[in-house]
C-alpha cells in the first residue's frame, strides 16, 4: 500500500468514521485512499468550520475529531479551531497536506512552515517524513490528545510520502487509564469538608464527562452540600437540583457570589484557570480544594491549598465514600440563597414586550426545547444570559464557549451536535455578527438533510462590545452594521427562513420549526437594555440575604 493508504487504516483502526474538511490537490492520494474506506468524509465551505466540527465532535465523543485540510491557506484557516480545541480541552486531530518535501518543481508555493505555525496551539505537531512511522505516529498523536487534558494534535503529510509504498500495518489500541488519588489526599480533604460550615462544590469543564456525572450527582445528593458550576460545566448534574445555586455566568457581584462570600472551603472539580474565573480568592478563611486530573496552573486569582490529583470520576467516587462514614453538620444559609436565586435570575423576565428581553427568550427557548436536547451557543452578549439564566439537565446539553470564546462557532458546532446525535433537537442559538462569520455552513447542513433550528438574535451590532464600550463611558463608535434579509437569505441556501416581529409569537415559531424536518433560521430582535437594568443597577443594589 502506500502512505495514505495507511494512514487511512491507522485511522480507521482508531475508529475515527468522520472526517471534516476540505481537500486540495495536496490532498488527493490522501482522499483516494479515503475514497476506498468507511471512514465518512463530511465536505464543509470552510476550513475553520470544518476545525469546529471536529472539536465539537471530539467534545461530545471523548474520542479525538478529525479534519482535513490543505497546505498554505488551508491550513492557516486551521489556526482559530486549533486554540478553540487547546483552550477548551476539547480532543481533535487536524491534518494537513504538504508539497513533496523530498523533490520539488514549484519553489516555495504556498509554502510556510505549517509545523512551527501549530507548535503553540497544538499538544503534539509533526510532520510525516517516513511512511514506515505512520503506525506509531498515528497511535501516539491518539493518546496525546485524551491524555490529562484533552486537547488538538496535527500531522502534516507531504504528497511524496502520501504516494510512497510501504509495508506496516496499525499499532493495537489499548485505552488509557489514569492513576487514582492518594488515600492520603482524599482522607485530608473529607476532614476539612466535614469541618467545614458551608462548604461549596464547584465543577468545571473536565467534569462535563459521561462517566464522570453519575458520581458527581451521587455525591451532592447523598450529602446535600450545595454546588455551582463554570459556565462550560454547566449540565454536569440538573440545574433543578435543590442544591444548585447557579452558574458563574460573571466573575463576581451576581447572588451566586452571596454564597461564594460565605463559603468556608469551595471543592474545585474539573476546573481550569483558562475558565472564567468562576470567584477571585483571596487570602481570607475560605479554603480551596483543587480536584483533577492534573495539577493546578497556580495563578494570583486561583492557588488552591489542597490537591486532590487523579481520575476525577475516582476521586469523586472515594471522597463520597469518606464523608459517608462522618457526621457533618451544615449550615443553613445556602438554602436560603438557593431560593433567592430562583427568584432573581431563574424566573426573572424582565418586561414584557416587543423586542424580546434575553430573558424571555432564555425563558422560551428553554420551555419549549425537550428536556435531552442541546443548544449550541455562538459568543456574544446572549451567551452570558444562557450561563446564568437556562437551567441544564444533562451534559452537554448547553454547548458554549468560554475558553477562547470565539465568535462564529456555534452553528458549525450545532451542526457537529446533530451528526453526533441525530436522535435529539439540536437549536443554534447566534448573534447577527457570529452567525455571519460561518453562515455559509448552511448550504453545508442542507447538503446533509439535517434537521437544525437556528435561532439569530438581531441588534445589527457587536453588542458585547458595545455594552463594554458604554461601561466604559466612551461614545457609541465603530460597532455598528447591517444584515442580509435573513428570511431570503436563508431560502437562497434551500433553508426555510422566519421573522418574529410581535410579542409571544416566538415560542410558538420554535415548536413548529421542531416538528418540521430541514434547516430553520429564525430571526429575533433583541432588546439588550436589560444588560444595564440586571448587570449594573440590580446586581449592584442587591442585598444578600443573612
Amino acid at each position: 500500500m502506500n502512505g495514505a493508504e495507511l494512514l487511512v487504516q491507522c485511522l480507521e483502526n482508531e475508529g475515527v468514521e468522520i472526517i471534516f474538511g476540505i481537500p486540495g490537490e495536496e490532498n488527493l492520494i490522501f482522499l483516494e485512499a479515503l475514497h476506498q474506506s468507511k471512514i465518512r468524509l463530511i465536505l464543509t465551505r470552510h476550513e475553520q468550520a470544518a476545525g469546529f466540527m471536529a472539536a465539537t465532535y471530539g467534545r461530545l465523543t471523548g474520542r479525538p475529531g478529525v479534519c482535513l485540510a490543505t497546505l498554505g491557506p488551508g491550513a492557516t484557516n486551521f489556526v482559530t479551531p486549533a486554540a478553540y480545541a487547546l483552550l477548551g480541552g476539547m480532543p481533535v486531530l487536524f491534518i494537513t497536506g504538504q508539497k513533496p518535501i523530498r523533490k520539488s518543481k514549484q519553489g516555495r508555493f504556498q509554502i510556510l512552515n505549517v509545523i512551527r505555525m501549530m507548535e503553540p496551539l497544538t499538544k503534539y505537531t509533526k510532520q510525516i517524513v517516513n511512511s514506515g512511522l505512520i503506525p506509531a505516529i498515528v497511535r501516539d498523536i491518539f493518546r496525546i490528545a485524551v491524555n490529562g487534558k484533552s486537547g488538538p494534535v496535527h500531522i502534516e503529510l507531504p504528497e511524496d510520502i502520501a504516494a510512497e509504498e510501504v509495508d506496516a500495518a496499525p499499532f493495537h489500541v489499548e485505552a488509557l487509564t489514569y492513576p487514582v488519588a492518594n488515600p492520603d489526599a482524599i482522607a485530608h480533604a473529607a476532614a476539612l469538608i466535614c469541618k467545614a460550615k458551608a462548604p461549596l462544590f464547584l465543577f468545571g469543564a473536565a467534569a462535563n464527562r459521561e462517566h464522570i456525572c453519575p458520581v458527581a450527582k451521587e455525591l451532592i445528593e447523598q450529602t446535600g452540600i450545595h454546588f455551582f458550576t463554570t459556565q462550560m460545566g454547566k449540565g454536569v448534574i440538573d440545574e433543578h437540583s435543590p442544591c444548585c445555586l447557579g452558574t458563574a455566568a460573571l466573575s463576581d457581584h451576581d447572588y451566586l457570589h452571596c454564597a461564594i462570600d460565605r463559603a468556608d472551603i469551595i471543592i474545585n472539580v474539573g476546573y481550569d484557570v483558562v475558565e472564567k474565573p468562576p470567584f477571585f480568592m483571596n487570602q481570607g478563611d475560605m479554603q480551596v480544594i483543587h480536584l483533577h486530573f492534573a495539577p493546578a496552573d497556580m495563578d494570583e486569582v486561583y492557588f488552591p491549598q489542597h490537591e486532590i490529583l487523579g481520575d476525577i470520576r475516582h476521586s469523586l467516587a472515594a471522597l463520597l465514600d469518606a464523608l459517608s462514614g462522618m457526621e457533618c453538620q451544615y449550615n443553613e444559609y445556602f438554602h436560603r440563597i438557593h431560593n433567592q436565586i430562583n427568584e432573581h435570575v431563574f424566573t426573572a423576565q424582565g418586561h414584557d414586550c416587543f423586542p424580546n428581553t434575553p430573558q424571555h427568550l432564555v425563558r422560551d427557548i428553554r420551555q419549549t426545547v425537550a428536556k435531552d436536547s442541546i443548544v449550541s451557543l455562538d459568543n456574544g452578549m446572549y451567551k452570558i444570559w444562557f450561563a446564568r439564566n437556562f437551567k441544564a439537565t444533562h451534559i452537554n446539553s448547553l454547548l458554549l464557549d468560554n475558553a477562547l470564546a470565539t465568535m462564529g462557532a456555534g452553528f458549525p458546532a450545532a451542526i457537529a451536535a446533530k451528526i453526533v446525535h441525530p436522535e435529539k433537537q439540536v437549536i443554534a442559538v447566534c448573534g447577527d455578527g457570529g452567525f455571519m462569520m460561518n453562515s455559509q455552513e448552511m448550504e453545508t447542513a442542507v447538503r446533509l438533510d439535517l434537521h437544525i433550528i437556528v435561532v439569530i438574535l438581531r441588534d445589527n451590532g457587536y453588542g458585547m462590545i458595545k455594552w463594554k464600550q458604554k461601561g466604559m463611558n466612551f461614545p457609541d463608535f465603530g460597532l455598528d452594521f447591517s444584515n442580509p434579509d435573513f428570511v431570503e437569505y436563508a431560502e437562497s441556501y434551500g433553508a426555510k427562513g422566519y421573522r418574529i416581529s410581535e410579542n409571544n409569537t416566538f415560542s410558538k415559531r420554535l415548536s413548529t420549526c421542531l416538528n418540521t424536518h430541514g434547516i430553520h433560521i429564525i430571526e429575533v430582535p433583541v432588546d439588550y437594555s436589560e444588560n444595564e437594568k440586571v448587570f449594573l443597577q440590580e446586581l449592584q443594589n442587591k442585598t444578600c440575604l443573612l
